[in-house]
């Protein structure tokens, strides 16, 4: 590449960096995506990695700005969109017990799958699909940053493997735990009092009628005592269960035991446990417990998957430098809320748009000049869009795992659907 031509370099390969990657090279413009993993075989490819659903204004945006729309279409039917929500014992919330927004009729369904529709898409899926428009000879697996160096407007990247680079513009899509965000701020993601258990019952319809009568075909929430154990459906007709856990206690998987035990080393600690489990249903717990050992089944015995939640302050901001961008987690990670992905795809959707411009203008020297203060307007915009997010964020958290969280969360659920309603007349 000519020294004149501006060096690009996207360091996250996940759906923040493929994006803008497949965005950037749908109008020649060169770059290299860093990404930590090494390249997934098929078996990697083909297994559960948890789901996710893209909404209109950011999700479907960006992929119909790839041209990935109607290939992504074919790849929503592993999880479909019924939602329920149960109590601690696993009994329905009235109202939010499973009614499947497929079920409507058609001319609802027809308009909903246009215009108000949340497709979920396996992780896995979402990766290879945007992968599809980015050149093969454009990524870089298994790098791992070491270092990120900053200066006059050129940033110096060193990665494990002694590789050392200069880049005119580095975007940093490499999640919470950033190292790019370290040349504009100081400031590391929060513990939020949550910790994860992550665990997958594969071939549940098969191996657990009943418990896959339970989730259901979809998204399965069972909440009370300021916990909640989540299902969601997936690839391998599986159904990955999550365990979300309020403490303070950052460290839990230490001070529990449970840090590289296998999982089922969980069951005592947390089923068995009132200040966790204890209390839930025995069919609530039934789900939890086969999850556990399912997981442990299948991996071996690996260590158990725990993880504390993190969360930066909403509407973070910092002094831009010329030549050094972030999106998604890596500007704004927050607890779970079902807007993560989509956030972080209409970053780099937006970002693409300013890189473009910026490309068009000057492609040479100037380029970090008139990219500059577009950058810094897009980085306004994404603070706003943060603290909208994350304020709805704390207030869906805090009915999920507060006091009469079934109820709470039927009740919003369905004075959101009647706004809906209303917005579509």
């Amino acid at each position: 590449m000519p020294s004149s031509t501006p060096r690009i370099a996207i360091v996250g390969g996940g759906p923040a960096g493929l994006t803008l990657g497949a965005l950037l090279h749908a109008r020649r413009i060169p770059f290299t995506v860093y990404e930590l993993r090494g390249r997934p075989t098929a078996h990697e490819w083909a297994q559960p990695s948890g789901m996710l659903d893209m909404h209109e204004h950011d999700g479907l945006r960006a992929l119909r700005a790839c041209g990935l729309y109607d290939a992504f279409l074919p790849l929503t039917g592993e999880c479909s969109e019924q939602f329920v929500i149960a109590d601690s014992d696993g009994a329905p919330t009235p109202g939010m017990g499973g009614a499947q927004k497929d079920e409507e009729e058609p001319a609802a369904k027809k308009r909903k799958d246009e215009e108000g529709a949340r497709p979920e898409i396996s992780r896995n899926n979402l990766t290879k699909l945007l992968l599809s428009k980015v050149p093969e000879e454009s990524v870089r697996w298994g790098a791992k940053l070491q270092t990120a160096a900053w200066r006059d407007g050129t940033t110096t990247l060193e990665f494990a493997n002694g590789e050392k680079s200069e880049f005119d513009l580095v975007v940093g899509a490499d999640g919470a735990w950033s190292r790019v965000r370290t040349l504009l701020t100081p400031v590391r993601p929060r513990y939020g009092n949550s910790q994860i258990v992550t665990a997958t019952i594969r071939g549940v319809t098969t191996k657990y009628p009943h418990l896959a009568a339970l989730v259901g075909s979809g998204s399965y929430m069972a909440l009370g005592y300021r916990h909640a154990v989540v299902s969601q459906r997936g690839p391998l007709d599986s159904a990955r269960i999550y365990l979300w856990l309020t403490t303070t206690d950052e460290k839990l998987g230490v001070t529990a035991g449970l840090s590289g035990k296998p999982p089922t080393a969980a069951i005592a600690k947390l089923l068995d446990n009132d200040k966790y489990l204890g209390k839930f249903g025995p069919v609530v717990k039934e789900l939890a417990e086969t999850a556990l050992r399912e997981e442990e089944k299948e991996t071996g015995g690996a260590g158990l998957d725990i993880r504390g939640l993190y969360a930066l302050p909403y509407g973070l901001r910092w002094e831009g430098k010329k030549g050094v961008a972030v999106v998604g987690d890596a500007a704004h990670v927050m607890l779970p809320n079902g807007e993560g992905v989509n956030q972080a795809m209409l970053d780099a959707t937006l970002l693409a748009e300013h890189i473009v411009q910026a490309w068009d203008e000057d492609k040479g020297p100037g380029f970090g000049d008139v990219l500059k203060p577009l950058v810094d307007g897009f980085e306004t915009d994404m603070a706003q869009r943060a603290v909208k997010v994350g304020e709805e964020t704390e207030q869906l958290l805090g009915m999920m795992l507060g006091e009469d969280a079934g109820d709470k969360m039927g009740k919003f659920f369905e004075g959101h659907e009647e706004e809906e309603k209303k917005n579509e007349q």
